[in-house]
């Protein structure tokens, strides 16, 4: 059974910045995907970024690109969410998960319904 365990969110000042980790525990998870997602109060899940089993490829929503980066450490299957010069508007419940489907591209994890585990999440309060 493939568990996931995220940490790093807390409360911060607008301009700072976070690293949010990830770590995936279970059977062929180095195998799988993997991405973040985030729900503001009150806002549906959106996608934020995904990594390849690899490592070597990403995808990011559009909105996120520049200011977060997806990165993955394959030893300790443990992917991390860099967030720099962060915003008021990026509080939310960042929550991470392994994919399904073994070597896709970080593509193929935009979709939440394509993911066999999730943490419980990490909230990220950024104060203005």
């Amino acid at each position: 059974q493939v568990q996931v365990v995220e940490s790093g969110g807390g409360l911060v000042q607008t301009g700072d910045s976070l690293r949010l980790s990830c770590a995936a525990s279970g059977r062929g998870v180095s195998t799988y995907g993997m991405g973040w997602f985030r729900q503001a109060p009150g806002k549906e899940r959106e996608f934020v970024a995904a990594i390849s089993w690899s490592g070597n490829n990403t995808h990011y929503a559009d909105s996120m690109r520049g200011r977060f980066t997806i990165s993955r450490d394959k030893a300790k299957n443990t992917v991390y969410l860099q967030i720099n010069n962060l915003k008021p508007e990026d509080t939310a419940v960042y929550t991470c998960g392994v994919g399904q489907g073994r070597y896709y591209t970080a593509s193929y994890y935009y979709n939440p319904d394509r993911y066999q585990a999730w943490g419980q999440g990490t909230q990220v309060t950024v104060s203005a």
